[in-house]
């Protein structure tokens, strides 16, 4: 489904990652009575140190986080753990009544390069980035019943070419998951900056940067290529559920070293 990262150029690598951070993440309270979601613990390690591994494991030099709600925690976690990678922060004030389009729309001063975005709420294996680390890409997966949001139409070479919302039931075609991670080249970003004021200027802070996308899908001012994260695990973590989930998926690493020491003995 998608282009092997063999038949890219190093040279067009992206080495910055945005992070949207805002969020008050309610559909996981308890856990976020005090603690924004990206700190919640999966297996004894949170959605932001997995996710600032991964990023160091691909190169990646400088994060970029838009904080809102405890934005402290997320500021006194990563002082130790940034290492060489250089980070960041941006405060959205209005974290509390604004959606994501705000939080993308806050950074629009402050990057002015090509980028890969993120969402807090993300964990996956670290080589499903492979692909994603080259301009003007999109995550995506195959949509099963289990799955919810918004999903996406895509063409034989694998351009997407609408985005929708709701159930799949009444298409006929096949439908793939957004995954809520995408790269853009600095003129993508640039046409993307645009259709973000034009939605601020006339007071849609509440939606969904997925309906800029859409708008720009549409109107074919904005071009992505799919990338399929159906071959290696990945989570989107909102609720206790989710949280349950992905832990089967990313199981603790002792639990990873005791079934290694296992599978040896029995070779002995």
């Amino acid at each position: 489904m998608n282009i092997k990262s063999d038949y890219y150029d190093d040279d067009n690598r992206i080495t910055t990652a945005l992070l949207l951070a805002a969020g008050t993440g309610s559909r996981l309270f308890p856990l976020t009575k005090n603690y924004p979601k990206c700190l919640t613990l999966v297996n004894k390690k949170s959605i932001l140190e997995r996710l600032v591994t991964n990023l160091k494991k691909q190169g990646f030099t400088r994060l970029v986080i838009v904080t809102g709600y405890e934005k402290e925690c997320i500021m006194d976690f990563l002082s130790s753990k940034s290492g060489n990678l250089k980070i960041e922060y941006i405060y959205s004030p209005l974290y509390r009544t604004t959606n994501n389009i705000y939080s993308l729309w806050m950074a629009r001063n402050i990057i002015d390069e090509p980028f890969v975005l993120f969402e807090s709420d993300l964990i996956l294996n670290t080589s499903l980035l492979n692909e994603m680390v080259f301009p003007d890409k999109m995550a995506v997966a195959l949509m099963q019943p289990w799955l919810n949001g918004t999903t996406v139409s895509i063409n034989k070479l694998n351009q997407v070419t609408q985005f929708q919302k709701g159930t799949t039931d009444k298409y006929s075609d096949i439908r793939y998951k957004t995954v809520n991670i995408y790269s853009f080249s600095l003129s993508t970003w640039r046409a993307i900056v645009k259709k973000l004021n034009q939605y601020i200027s006339e007071g849609s802070v509440n939606c969904y940067y997925e309906a800029v996308f859409s708008d720009m899908i549409d109107d074919k001012s904005l071009s992505l290529e799919s990338v399929s994260f159906d071959h290696k695990p990945w989570y989107e973590i909102d609720t206790i559920y989710d949280l349950a989930e992905a832990e089967k998926l990313f199981p603790a690493e002792i639990k990873k070293r005791i079934r290694s020491e296992a599978v040896t003995i029995q070779r002995i």
